[in-house]
């Protein structure tokens, strides 16, 4: 009995000791750590990590309300996780010019909130391009490529001559 005894508290310990070591992991798990700020337009970008610093293993689910210079409320809006990078979300277009008051929350079971101010500006499109200077050959010229022609047909003919002189002279007689 008293070895049964033993088998049953070595493994009761280390059921014990498995349960506290899981416990600070799964404790540090459950704070998330998000980073918001502007796009540099009219939206907002959201960067999602653990606590401690670890990258996002998991697709969480960001809401985001937003309150503008006069008021104005956009939102709740479900943010989705974008291909650029793992815990990385993007809001597109939904502010309009001005200083907004941007809150998103992570409900249960990584339970988080930010606020920040995000100043939003019209969207920007790039310069149009400069006009190109094109060159026009000259008049009486056809392009730079065009004089190699008239030498390789010079070519041909002269193979094609000297193919037909050796084909003549070179047949041989039998008497």
């Amino acid at each position: 009995m008293t070895g049964i005894r033993k088998v049953l508290a070595a493994v009761f310990a280390g059921l014990a000791l498995t349960l506290l070591s899981a416990a600070p992991a799964a404790a540090r798990a459950d704070k998330l750590k998000l980073t918001v700020a502007g796009d540099g337009a009219q939206g907002v970008t959201i960067q999602a990590t653990y606590a401690d610093g670890r990258r996002l293993d998991r697709v969480v689910r960001l809401v985001l309300t937003a309150t503008g210079p006069d008021g104005q409320k956009v939102g709740p809006v479900q943010l989705e996780p974008q291909p650029e990078g793992q815990g990385f979300y993007t809001s597109g277009p939904v502010l309009s010019a001005g200083a907004w008051k941007v809150t998103v929350d992570s409900p249960a079971p990584l339970p988080a909130k930010a606020t920040t101010t995000v100043q939003a500006r019209p969207a920007q499109s790039p310069p149009p391009p400069k006009p190109v200077a094109v060159n026009k050959p000259a008049a009486g010229g056809s392009g730079a490529g065009a004089g190699w022609w008239p030498f390789a047909a010079a070519g041909l003919v002269l193979v094609a001559a000297a193919m037909g002189v050796a084909m003549l002279f070179g047949r041989r007689r039998t008497t």
